[in-house]
């Protein structure tokens, strides 16, 4: 890629912004990385809160993961990660029905969050020109001018520390959903930031968990919620011999427990019978996590006026979506590559032409997660005719792939973001959905 500019700040290095920093790797002679958190080193850390619950990157992530960082599958094997054929080794129950599968082309490797963040992050730290900041607090923007971004004020995560400013060519905010962007923004004069927001309040917890060798779960068990039992769990294989036991539901009765009664409770009515005898055979290696999700949540900086030059918005900052679905790394996958070919194209008006495309590839997920989501009757929202009929017709999508592993083939090429929702509607798909409803 071409050389656009001496110097680009990443505001944050979870996934979104690691995978910014190297879309940006190439066009900026410098990178630099700003965090508050120190280095993850296989831990958790307070900047990904979620950051010990069970994650899945989804076929669509997984091929942009290893176009850009050529070399991270394997590292990510090298690290312990689970390499799975969803295909025969993962157990998928959405809506009631258990999903027909068969050997695929596709394979899923699996991993925790923690060891996931420390492959891209070696990866990316590996490449000329970036370098990470740590230990620092982003506490505003630059400006030269009502029309350009030149850099952020940040302070150091040291008693007595002085604020330092960072002066770049281009700023990426890349901080979440708690990220201050769209504020500072309105207080500069630029905006507002249309929203659009869906409140859901989920909770999840999370135990880690070793099952006995004999135990013949597979790699990964995927349970949904529906309309009456807005529950779900997620059972993933990952490094270091164990398993990630994450449950989660809408707050109020179905709100997960934290305590170990409660909890194992709550797994009780979600897991496959010979899942939960496993899972009460296995061992628990760890206490268990909480976390709460209020609403997915879009910032439509393609919609706002007189935004200015040198700033660009990735991540949860821009959009985040119910965690259940699993979209949140693929999605950033996504966007790095919409950053990507939008440096490739040049300077000139990239804050106007990175925004129009990233929220064009954005509008698939947003979509379907949130129709998912109005799917439940305990989750309040406008139901238009388009989400009604959407959601008919997946609740007769999936009963039709419990039968017929060609419609499940194809439904979870759309939920993986290899294929759009409209490959649902193809005369030979819907033959078979509504076939199988006769």
């Amino acid at each position: 890629m071409r050389g656009i500019g001496e110097h680009a700040v990443v505001l944050g290095a979870g996934m979104a912004g690691l995978l910014a920093a190297r879309a940006l790797a190439g066009a900026y002679e410098r990178v630099t990385v700003v965090e508050r958190d120190q280095g993850l080193n296989g831990r958790s850390r307070k900047g990904v809160p979620q950051g010990r619950h069970a994650h899945i990157l989804l076929p669509r992530g997984q091929r942009i993961l290893e176009e850009l960082l050529p070399g991270a599958e394997a590292a990510l094997i090298g690290g312990g990660a689970v390499v799975a054929d969803p295909g025969v080794d993962h157990h998928f129950a959405l809506g009631g029905h258990t999903l027909a599968r068969r050997p695929g082309s596709e394979r899923a490797i699996q991993a925790s969050r923690p060891l996931l963040e420390d492959v891209v992050r070696e990866c990316v730290g590996a490449l000329p020109g970036v370098r990470f900041a740590e230990g620092r607090d982003v506490v505003g923007l630059l400006t030269a001018g009502p029309g350009r971004i030149t850099g952020v004020q940040v302070v150091p995560r040291t008693p007595g520390a002085a604020a330092e400013e960072v002066r770049a060519d281009l700023v990426v905010d890349a901080m979440g959903r708690a990220g201050r962007t769209r504020y500072w923004l309105e207080r500069l004069g630029h905006g507002p930031v249309p929203q659009e927001e869906v409140r859901i309040g989920v909770a999840y917890a999370t135990r880690p968990v070793r099952l006995p060798l004999d135990s013949g779960v597979g790699k990964a068990v995927v349970v949904g919620p529906r309309p009456g039992s807005p529950r779900g769990m997620a059972m993933v294989a990952v490094e270091g011999d164990r398993y990630l036991l994450t449950v989660a539901g809408l707050d109020g009765a179905n709100r997960p427990p934290a305590d170990e009664e409660g909890f194992l409770a709550f797994v009780r009515t979600l897991a496959p019978p010979e899942v939960f005898e496993a899972i009460l055979a296995g061992e628990a290696l760890d206490g268990i996590a909480s976390h709460r999700y209020p609403s997915d949540l879009r910032n439509r900086y393609e919609r706002a006026r007189g935004l200015p030059d040198g700033l660009l918005v990735t991540g949860d900052a821009l959009c985040s979506f119910n965690p259940i679905y699993a979209q949140g790394m693929t999605v950033a996958c996504l966007e790095a590559q919409v950053l990507r070919r939008c440096l490739a194209a040049g300077p000139r008006g990239l804050t106007r032409r990175y925004f129009r495309a990233v929220a064009k590839a954005l509008n698939d997920p947003w979509r379907m997660a949130v129709a998912a989501d109005l799917s439940m009757p305990e989750v309040e929202g406008r139901r238009g005719p388009a989400i009604r009929v959407m959601n008919a017709y997946v609740d007769r999508v999936q009963a039709a792939a419990a039968r017929d592993a060609d419609v499940a083939e194809q439904f979870f090429r759309v939920v993986g973001l290899l294929d759009p929702p409209p490959a649902l509607m193809r005369p030979s798909i819907v033959a078979r959905v509504l076939g199988a409803g006769a």
